[in-house]
């Protein structure tokens, strides 16, 4: 596995984390990165996924509100808790992350949905980031 795609997997196994159990980041990185061994990775893909979390908190209002415009029928804590971190993951690499390209984006969240949810989850997540993709392009 890449080390980017590994790094947005560990992103997402803590922001599920931190959603559930509503600890700070501090403790909950601290018991994420102690929990197993599995969690031995580069330096890098653990710094990624770090940045990852920390740019998704520090925009969460903004990314939730902006997934919401889109995900139309869909309220945003009724949505899996799963699906929903891989949309914020997905919305902030879209919106606030300029090294990396939309489609690359887009396609890690798919392939997210693919591992931990489902087929059905995996064409929500694509339509729905594929909508702010186009969004950013119009605005």
């Amino acid at each position: 596995m890449r080390k980017r795609s590994q790094g947005r997997e560990m992103a997402l196994q803590l922001l599920y984390q931190l959603d559930i159990a509503h600890d700070s980041f501090e403790e909950a990185t601290r018991a994420f990165w102690a929990m197993d061994a599995n969690r031995e990775c580069a330096e890098d893909t653990r710094l990624f996924a770090e940045e990852l979390v920390k740019g998704v908190l520090s925009n969460m209002k903004a990314l939730d509100d902006l997934i919401a415009g889109f995900a139309t029928n869909w309220e945003l804590d009724r949505m899996a808790v799963v699906d929903r971190n891989i949309l914020r993951i997905g919305s902030y690499e879209l919106m606030m992350r300029e090294d990396i390209p939309p489609k690359v984006a887009i396609n890690e969240g798919v392939e997210l949905a693919k591992k931990y949810s489902g087929a059905q989850a995996s064409k929500f997540v694509n339509g729905i980031l594929d909508k702010i993709k186009s969004e950013k392009k119009a605005g």
